[in-house]
């Protein structure tokens, strides 16, 4: 009985952890944010929403700032 409840403890610490809502998670299956952002851009500038000068800003917007918060990240789990 005393197994169980660990596992219980377990099962339901991990669903704490993941909290990420339902539609996050599946789009983060399908395909990363960049790309997500890139396509959403792309559309916009087919369909005449945006000029081709702010889908570049967007994408270099975008790109530069997710390149940063990597760097940022790879720095902390470096141990330094």
């Amino acid at each position: 009985m005393l197994e169980e409840d660990k596992v219980m403890a377990t099962r339901k610490t991990a669903k704490k952890k993941d909290s990420k809502g339902l539609l996050d998670r599946g789009l983060s299956k399908l395909a990363s944010r960049k790309l997500m952002v890139w396509a959403t851009a792309t559309s916009a500038l087919f369909l005449g929403v945006l000029t081709p000068p702010e889908w570049v800003q967007i994408c270099l917007l975008y790109i530069g700032s997710q390149a940063a918060v990597d760097m940022v990240a790879a720095y902390r789990n470096s141990g330094t």
